[in-house]
């Protein structure tokens, strides 16, 4: 027998590299499936979404900037560090929506792969978005996609890790950065994967995990003037309508939600969701 007390772990919000915990100092309380207590969460705050999107504006230039290789390389650097750590993760899920042990595994291992497969796409989407148009004249017409900028991203309420990984790496892969909200009652796998991106070269900035009330957070987020564009997966009917009513303020780019399948094959829909289009005209020198 052993009188030693376990040391609880504290979940911290993943902003701009850093782990602070909510500017309003307010946690909330988040159980398993069957109410019992899990942890305390941070319960984000206005200011803390603000401060965000401060975060996600100051490292679009870089991270866009980047090559895709390199950007393919860190994200398969994500997917070998949550390799290592399958077993927190598998428990942490598991405990969130209620899976046995072999299915929680079998969700995070999805993830793990969900990482690699667009890690793939990094230097190939360019290849399915952009296009040499033909035109009358002595031109080249080029096509090219270009990341759209600071994506606020609604987590799927109903897959609270392998849902999440599937929204994130799509918008981030192809040169956007991110602020993403977790899910409301299934927050802990989304706060631990801030821990992972802090270790896997990914810059600060780049993604930035909030947790609280997903309404509260994203009414800011959507009427946000240096947001660029939305993913509205995790909300409902009718929050969905009032943030896409807000996002056309700055005219976002808005992704609406529809039911879906995450362990299915992912596609390429949401790779190019938050993408624009360059077109260039240059004389061929004939």
């Amino acid at each position: 027998m052993s009188d030693r007390l376990s040391v609880f772990k504290t979940y911290k919000l993943y902003v701009g590299g850093k782990f602070p915990r909510s500017e309003s100092g307010r946690v909330y309380e988040v159980t398993d499936s069957k109410g019992n207590w899990l942890a305390n969460a941070p319960l984000s705050s206005r200011k803390d979404a603000r401060d965000a999107v401060v975060a996600a504006r100051k490292a679009f230039g870089g991270w866009s900037g980047a090559t895709a290789y390199n950007r393919g390389q860190i994200l398969y650097r994500v997917a070998e560090m949550l390799e290592g750590r399958r077993e927190q993760f598998a428990a942490e899920v598991a405990g969130a929506e209620g899976l046995s042990k072999s299915k929680a595994a079998a969700q995070v291992e999805a993830a793990i792969d969900r990482w690699v497969w667009y890690a793939g796409w990094s230097d190939k989407a360019a290849q399915i978005a952009g296009s040499a148009n033909p035109v009358a004249g002595p031109y080249f017409n080029l096509s090219s996609p270009e990341p759209t900028g600071v994506v606020a991203v609604l987590a799927p309420q109903d897959s609270s890790f392998l849902g999440l990984v599937s929204v994130i790496a799509p918008a981030i892969v192809t040169g956007n950065t991110v602020v993403v909200t977790a899910s409301e009652n299934s927050p802990l796998p989304a706060l631990s994967l801030g821990e992972v991106l802090a270790t896997s070269d990914l810059p600060g900035g780049v993604v930035n995990v909030l947790s609280g009330r997903t309404a509260e957070i994203a009414a800011p987020l959507a009427a946000h003037q240096d947001v660029n564009a939305i993913d509205l997966a995790g909300a409902d009917a009718g929050l969905a309508q009032e943030l896409e009513v807000a996002a056309a303020d700055n005219l976002k780019r808005v992704l609406r939600p529809a039911p879906v399948d995450w362990t299915a094959d992912p596609g390429t829909g949401r790779l190019l969701s938050f993408l624009e289009t360059k077109t260039v005209w240059h004389p061929m020198g004939v």
